[in-house]
């Protein structure tokens, strides 16, 4: 079953074309990670396909139905979204910040029913923030912040988790424990599509790999089929050499740019 389905995308910004004939498909139970650039129309696809953009030309559909014909709240309920710029508006309590991901299903700070303190409650230790209910956004770290719009988008539940550079501000520490969190959830039937710019952290962690460059996915596969020095040449402009431990991870040895 598809979750989300990308067909043919395209979108200009005037006369410049920022996303090109892009197509994709999600599936239950994988774990999928778009790498790319700064500037190569990462986080642009995101929005088409979630339908937060119009395309100039192409389709996206969730459930088989287009986008387009579906309400925000239908689309809150199947996707759960984690925005690059997630600004701060005033200084909310930490749980009330988690909430908000149960607002699709009826919830409200301080009207929650016991299903949705429940997937409060879990968000929350999922993403490591246990006793940080009542602690004001405002006093939070960078990271711990990141962490709680993180369990915002967790406490949701929905069959899919798109999430564009949620590990961005984490230590080192917190980056692993997201990407093993999202790991384990497509190993329980979920599916995760998420902007990386770690390639180490993406080589380990991901089922696939789709390869962002001027707009275009050109290249679509898993870790060990897509990767190669010439298709970082040419992507990321870098040298560098693939190495495989021994647990038939790969990592990489940059040399440089190229």
């Amino acid at each position: 079953m598809t979750l989300l389905r990308a067909d043919g995308l395209r979108y200009l910004a005037g006369d410049r074309p920022l996303v090109k004939d892009a197509s994709f498909a999600l599936e239950p139970g994988t774990l999928n990670v778009l790498i790319g650039p700064n500037g190569s129309g990462k986080s642009t696809l995101l929005r088409l396909a979630l339908g937060l953009l119009k395309p100039d030309g192409g389709e996206a559909t969730i459930d088989g139905t287009p986008v387009a014909k579906l309400s925000p709240m239908a689309r809150a309920r199947r996707i759960a979204y984690l925005p690059q710029a997630r600004p701060l508006v005033w200084p909310q309590p930490v749980g009330d910040i988690v909430a908000l991901g149960r607002f699709a299903f009826g919830a409200a700070p301080g009207r929650l029913s016991q299903e949705d303190r429940a997937a409060v409650a879990r968000a929350l230790a999922a993403c490591h923030l246990q006793g940080f209910e009542e602690r004001a956004a405002d006093t939070l770290s960078g990271g711990e912040l990141a962490r709680a719009h993180l369990a915002r988008a967790l406490a949701a539940e929905t069959p899919l988790i798109v999430a564009d550079e949620p590990v961005a501000a984490l230590d080192p520490r917190h980056q692993h424990q997201t990407m093993q969190l999202f790991r384990d959830m497509a190993r329980a039937g979920r599916a995760v599509l998420t902007v990386v710019h770690d390639l180490d952290l993406a080589l380990r962690y991901a089922d696939r790999l789709l390869w962002m460059s001027e707009g275009r996915l050109v290249a679509d596969g898993s870790p060990h089929a897509t990767v190669s020095a010439s298709r970082l040449r040419e992507v990321f402009r870098i040298d560098a050499a693939v190495v495989e431990t021994g647990d038939r991870a790969l990592r990489l040895d940059i040399a440089g740019p190229s």
